[in-house]
């Protein structure tokens, strides 16, 4: 009895885990609620459809959007700029390869014996891709610019 308890514990604790790990427009503005609240009408509907704008803030950026891959800030004579950039996971399928033998028995009943055989076996290969889809500049906590890359 009491391993079954552990084991549906550590049932929840993972599912939780896993919950935690997945960031919706929802959930994100739920943590930023007071922000959220004090928008207007329209830019509460274009947070909840993940548009942002020029002007926006980095709060609104994020309830949007979600936290950037990357950061980057610099100094320029009129201030600091930072830049959110996001990007694009996925596997690209680069064909396959062979990975050795399997070996396999049958009987054959003539000669009543069992004979192996092999058969290659190959898996499908992919390759990680990274590709950046769009880059929100902030200039004085406010969006100066959005870039999309198509």
């Amino acid at each position: 009895m009491r391993m079954k308890n552990a084991v549906s514990v550590l049932t929840i604790l993972v599912a939780a885990l896993v919950m935690a790990g997945c960031s919706t427009v929802d959930s994100r503005i739920k943590e930023k609620q007071s922000v959220f609240d004090s928008l207007t009408p329209t830019e509460q509907a274009n947070v909840r459809q993940g548009i942002i704008g020029v002007g926006y803030t980095p709060d609104m950026v994020y309830m949007a959007m979600g936290k950037a891959d990357k950061v980057k800030s610099r100094v320029t004579p009129k201030g600091t700029v930072t830049t959110w950039i996001y990007n694009q996971y996925y596997q690209e399928y680069m064909g396959r390869r062979f990975v050795g033998y399997r070996r396999d028995m049958y009987y054959d009943s003539r000669a009543k014996v069992w004979r192996v055989y092999y058969t290659p076996v190959s898996e499908a290969v992919y390759r990680d891709r990274v590709e950046e889809i769009g880059r929100v500049v902030f200039r004085d906590d406010k969006v100066e610019s959005i870039e999309q890359v198509q």
